[in-house]
């Protein structure tokens, strides 16, 4: 009977849970704020525990789920069409991708001398894009204020996704692109299409579907097992990909599956922030806005000089190099007649990048610095 008492108990507060994050979500749907059904739940969850005596109940296995998902709809993008595209600007691509994180990492060392915070959280903040890769990343390195980090990354993607939209139709950028063409821009239409369009047909997604689910589920208790970073969302990613290179077509997932997934994560990041960690709150605040205006300005530069290196033009470059993500990028992109190839090819190579490589080099930062600081240096 107890044991029927407390599991009763245990649903109960889960579903007050559900109800919350479903309630913010719709109210963030309908205000049209941006990845509504990622922030809604989180800020719904974060008021809840933080202003009532509610204990919310959330289980760790929603979250996994919801990062292979998240995984899956990423190794999509990796398709052969993508990567030829992106091998043709490798370089350019590289260069303008390390300049950009070169420069944030800058301006996480003067956030963390401003605010008298730590350099790891300032760092994983001031990261452009992938803010639930960022956000988890954060969970797993000891030492960071996840508040700090998931603070600066929403308030950056609230900065680009108000600016660039206002900068893009403006007539001090120009629209014309003198090398772009039909057929570059058909060879990465459906990176694009995978990216913007708000539903999938629910009749093409098995059998497949079943396979590739399967797939992501190995690789991700796979890469858990061997101490792959963030396993469970990197580890379905390759799969998936490797998947589709012997030839096997993965459906698009329809978005309501999505969309369930950024409400698990959402919830579960939620849960974690504590606000009462964030100190001098103001000060932070101002700090974070003035990091996205900064790392705004930071593309901004770089988008001219892209322009001048590929002979674009500067909203195709500036919308290949901001810092926002590549579903909302493709929409601009498509809406103003720039390069939708170059767009979604240099959003894509950043997003591969960030996912991949960042976050093992971070890793080996952190390291450093811990045993220089242990050791006195």
């Amino acid at each position: 009977m107890i044991w029927i008492k407390r599991k009763n108990s245990r649903f109960g507060r889960f579903m007050v849970t559900l109800g919350a994050a479903l309630a913010g979500g719709i109210l963030f749907k309908l205000l049209h704020v941006p990845i509504p059904w990622l922030l809604g739940p989180m800020i719904a969850t974060l008021i809840v525990c933080n202003t009532t005596k509610v204990k919310l109940v959330w289980p760790g296995q929603l979250r996994q789920a919801a990062m292979i998902t998240v995984g899956y709809t990423i190794g999509l993008s990796l398709t052969g069409s993508a990567l030829r595209e992106m091998s043709l600007q490798l370089p350019t691509m590289l260069l303008m991708t390390a300049l950009l994180l070169l420069f944030c990492a800058f301006i996480a060392l003067i956030i963390s001398k401003l605010s008298h915070s730590d350099y790891k959280s300032a760092l994983l903040g001031s990261v452009p894009g992938g803010l639930s890769q960022v956000i988890l990343l954060a969970e797993e390195t000891k030492g960071t204020n996840l508040t700090m980090v998931t603070v600066t990354q929403v308030i950056r993607l609230m900065v680009i996704v108000i600016c660039i939209p206002l900068l893009a139709y403006s007539p001090m950028i120009s629209h014309y692109d003198a090398g772009s063409s039909a057929t570059a821009e058909t060879t990465v239409t459906a990176v694009v299409e995978a990216s913007t369009s708000s539903a999938a047909l629910w009749s093409g997604l098995f059998p497949n579907l079943i396979l590739f689910a399967v797939v992501g589920v190995a690789c991700a208790w796979i890469g858990d097992k061997i101490k792959f970073p963030t396993a469970y969302l990197l580890g379905p990613a390759i799969g998936t990909a490797a998947l589709q290179f012997t030839g096997v077509h993965g459906p698009e997932l329809p978005s309501l599956f999505v969309n369930a997934a950024q409400l698990m994560i959402g919830v579960y990041v939620g849960m974690l922030l504590k606000p009462q960690q964030l100190e001098h709150k103001v000060r932070t605040l101002l700090l974070a806005i003035a990091s996205g205006l900064l790392m705004l300005l930071c593309a901004l530069g770089l988008s001219v000089l892209l322009s001048k290196l590929q002979s674009v033009s500067e909203a195709t470059a500036m919308l290949s190099l901001a810092p926002g993500g590549m579903d909302q990028m493709g929409i601009i992109a498509h809406a103003i007649n720039a390069d939708l190839s170059m767009v979604a090819g240099y959003q894509l190579f950043r997003m591969l990048f960030i996912f991949f490589v960042v976050p093992p080099l971070i890793r080996f930062v952190f390291k450093v610095v811990d045993k220089r600081q242990s050791s006195g240096i």
